[in-house]
């Protein structure tokens, strides 16, 4: 057994021998750990469907990698994984669900992923079996189907050996030792007695430079060991085997094709043939989690009791569907452990905290992903960045907050929601509200509707009394499109008040902050008292993370970035930081988010309610461009108040941020209120900022600006100083322009706005994606941002966009559309 190696991968699944493979296969040597058998977790008991469907850019490629992938692995290795490429027929009850796959299929043409849709006729006489009369449609992919877990993971594992891996089994990893360099893992070696597994005497320390967690049902072990939070806990999934119907025998007896893999997401199950009969995987309401801390010893490849009354309602709904199968009896049952995170996505990535540690956790599709997992985490791991973002799967999206019991119920709740209508609006309920600034209950009153970001209760637009926000919800223009509407509407005439509490903030100070920063990021950076906004690298000259720099003092700096990523960016920032501790010095870096509540004041009276407030000995000029210039930071009191005033606005409108002591934050809130009521103030909430930031043009993080472009890629180039060394920015210039990122006017339909994920169009074929849409009340048309091929992105270039099935035309407009000459930002007063 290898003492020495350069990856050691934990575990032996199938997302962990993938892994093994991808490594092996880049030329790294490497090692997996299996502390049972290959597949005797959560992979032997899966019943193996390769579902391409899934609305999250990522983890469309990553499962179109795992399809196209798993068909080469007969001709390479010599096994056959079993594939059966019988197609997914995924069925609609209601219109409302097939614009939820016509939303899907804009996605999945700016992937390449094949499509077609079907109407009940065409899948009546394809398919005579299914009962299709009360169908709207179906969405069908043709190229993907089913395969045998085992069978692929065995395939891969060779695959792996092929390429120089080495394989242990019976090697259960106790222990994880960084020395500083690499880490000591120690390992014992399990036999069996009596049934179970249990630890000889025998023991290895194992040294490798880098490691990955792929331990499935045991990641919670894993999180202990590692000292880490990971909410990755398994969920029961059961499904049933049906003895053999016999108008399917004799369907397939006379010659035709097997069914495809039968969805019906508004019944809530997925149908497969199964020799001769069917297997029914119904995804229910009331499955519980289980092993929220830990996985008995004696818990190997077992099963749960099957608990048939939690899934009568799914049953009869396939009894309906196919209504031969009602006379098949059931032949065999399984429940088993799968896992989930809080919100779906598998947890892939950089361990928080820990140098060269990898997890790979949190997989509820893990077949269908397990390929595309391999592939682009190896590429994340050898290369120092992947060829699409996966910041969306990273695992420090979630930071400490994060405790056992949210990720039980919010885990419950993914379960139970995989097939419920994914609306782009969509806000899930469950342990919810958790995190709340002061003021969220007067937010409430006023008809906050609410979201949430990184566990903030953020208000997203205000209703009025006894609104439903469920009810609200669409793939076209909800019910509360009017009231953001008018949100944005008042921002650009009166003032909107925001609240932006959420935004992730770091202090970073010592002698070595202004050095490290100024090789972290690639602006230069402010004088003190001044702002700027910059952007940090990944190795590969992508966009690792977007921040406003406040400079407090020579050697003190306040970074304010995206809410959704606070944990995410302040890794980061540490990790940076030390490694060129001995280049740059002592630095102090401290995340102050829980510290510092924002609300950022835009419009053109903006300026006019915070006079009424300011304490100044000349307030009528405290506020003037003299004295308090565009793109600078002042302390200031707003009656008994003090706040770091920041003058800069998402909005593109005059305006401020006004970052205050959040145990002071209702006080202030209070004061606004009745300051800006003579000015028609109105409160604001983040979707009428999403549309605002796209009228001036503003790049999002985690929408236009993320690890798979480079700055000059995203048109921030006016951002990267190139008269000075950072990190990342002999990759930036080497690197290819791929795509330009624009703004486009669209003149969509009378009822519905772009999401921003859905593809361009340009003579007949894709030209770009969407990253980001809605409505431009400046321009009373709908409006978005995205990516285009470069030779694609002049002003009035025309292409189409796909919304609703349909083609609508749009134009590249010049970047800031709405006040170029950012005159109304600058107004003075």
């Amino acid at each position: 057994m290898k003492t020495h190696v350069r990856a050691l991968v934990v575990g032996g699944g199938a997302v962990g021998t993938a892994i093994a493979y991808h490594l092996a296969r880049a030329g790294w040597d490497t090692m997996l750990l299996e502390r049972d058998e290959l597949t005797s977790g959560s992979t032997w008991h899966a019943a193996g469907l390769l579902p391409l469907f899934n609305m999250g850019y990522a983890t469309s490629h990553i499962h179109d990698y795992s399809v196209r992938f798993y068909k080469t692995l007969e001709e390479e290795t010599g096994l056959n994984p079993g594939f059966a490429i019988v197609g997914n027929l995924r069925m609609a009850q209601t219109e409302a669900r097939m614009d939820e796959y016509r939303l899907y299929s804009a996605t999945a043409e700016a992937v390449g992923i094949e499509h077609v849709f079907l109407t009940p006729q065409q899948i009546a006489e394809r398919w005579p079996l299914v009962r299709a009369e009360d169908l709207k449609g179906a969405l069908f992919h043709p190229t993907d189907g089913y395969i045998n877990p085992a069978d692929v993971t065995q395939a891969m594992a060779r695959g792996a050996r092929l390429h120089g891996a080495t394989i242990e089994r019976r090697w259960q990893v106790d222990g994880y030792r960084w020395t500083g360099r690499e880490w000591i893992v120690t390992a014992t070696k399990m036999v069996e007695r009596g049934g179970n597994l249990v630890p000889s005497e025998e023991r290895v320390e194992i040294t490798a430079e880098h490691v990955v967690t792929a331990t499935g049902n045991h990641a919670q072990r894993t999180a202990r060991l590692l000292g880490l939070k990971i909410p990755a806990i398994p969920v029961e999934h059961q499904y049933i085997v049906t003895e053999p119907d016999l108008a399917l025998v004799d369907w397939r007896r006379a010659g035709n094709p097997e069914h495809p893999v039968l969805r019906d997401a508004d019944a809530k199950w997925y149908v497969r043939e199964e020799r001769g009969g069917w297997i029914l995987g119904p995804y229910e309401r009331g499955a519980p989690a289980r092993f929220a801390y830990d996985v008995p010893e004696s818990f190997r490849a077992d099963l749960f009791p099957l608990a048939l009354d939690r899934i009568e309602e799914e049953y009869a709904a396939m009894l309906h569907r196919i209504p031969s199968s009602e006379a098949a009896g059931l032949k065999d049952d399984f429940n088993g452990p799968i896992c989930y995170t809080p919100d779906g996505n598998p947890l892939v990535g950089p361990a928080p905290g820990l140098r060269n540690m990898w997890l790979a956790e949190g997989f509820s599709f893990g077949i269908t992903a397990a390929g595309g997992t391999g592939h682009y985490l190896a590429q994340l791991m050898t290369a120092g960045e992947a060829e699409i973002d996966m910041a969306s799967l990273d695992p420090r999206r979630y930071g400490d907050w994060m405790t056992t019991e949210y990720a039980v119920r919010k885990n419950e709740e993914c379960y139970e929601h995989v097939f419920i209508l994914h609306h782009p609006d969509e806000e899930r309920e469950a342990a919810r509200p958790l995190r709340t600034a002061p003021a969220y209950d007067r937010q409430k009153a006023a008809g906050a509707q609410f979201g949430q970001v990184n566990g903030w209760e953020r208000p997203n637009y205000y209703a009025p009394p006894g609104f439903d926000d469920h009810a609200a919800r669409s793939f076209r223009r909800g019910g509360w499109w009017q009231y953001a509407r008018a949100e944005a509407e008042a921002v650009r005439s009166a003032a909107g008040l925001i609240d932006a509490s959420a935004f992730a903030k770091h202090l970073v100070r010592g002698p070595g902050a202004t050095a490290f920063l100024d090789w972290f990021t690639t602006n230069r950076l402010p004088k003190v008292g001044r702002i700027g906004l910059t952007y940090a690298l990944t190795p590969t000259g992508t966009v690792r993370s977007e921040y406003t720099i406040v400079r407090l003092a020579e050697d003190a700096y306040y970074l304010v970035s995206a809410g959704a990523w606070a944990a995410y960016d302040g890794d980061w920032l540490r990790k940076c930081a030390e490694d060129r501790a001995a280049e740059f010095g002592w630095i102090d870096i401290h995340d102050i988010t829980t510290q510092w509540g924002v609300f950022a004041l835009a419009g053109p009276a903006s300026r006019d309610i915070l006079k009424a407030l300011i304490r100044d000995a000349e307030p009528e000029t405290a506020l003037s461009n003299k004295r308090f210039p565009w793109l600078s930071m002042r302390e200031v009191e707003l009656g008994m108040c003090p706040v770091r005033a920041i003058r800069v606005a998402y909005t593109g409108e005059l305006g401020w941020e006004l970052h205050h002591p959040i145990e002071m934050q209702t006080y202030l809130w209070d004061r606004l209120m009745e300051a800006g009521q003579p000015h028609g103030l109105k409160l604001v909430g983040a979707r009428a900022q999403n549309w605002l930031r796209q009228e001036k043009s503003y790049r999002a993080f985690g929408t236009e600006l993320g690890r798979d472009a480079t700055p000059l890629e995203a048109g921030v180039e006016r951002f990267v100083d190139l008269s000075k060394q950072f990190q990342g920015r002999e990759a930036m210039e080497a690197a290819p322009l791929r795509a330009t990122c624009v703004t486009l006017l669209i003149d969509g339909p009378a009822d519905a706005d772009p999401w921003g994920r859905e593809a361009l169009w340009r003579d007949g074929r894709v030209v770009g994606r969407l990253t980001s849409g809605g409505w431009s009340v400046a321009f009373g048309k709908s409006i978005g941002m995205g990516y285009v091929e470069p030779g694609l992105a002049m002003p009035g270039t025309r292409l189409d966009v796909r919304m609703g099935g349909k083609l609508w035309p749009a134009e590249v407009t010049q970047d800031s559309p709405y006040d170029p000459a950012n005159a109304r930002i600058r107004a003075d007063g």
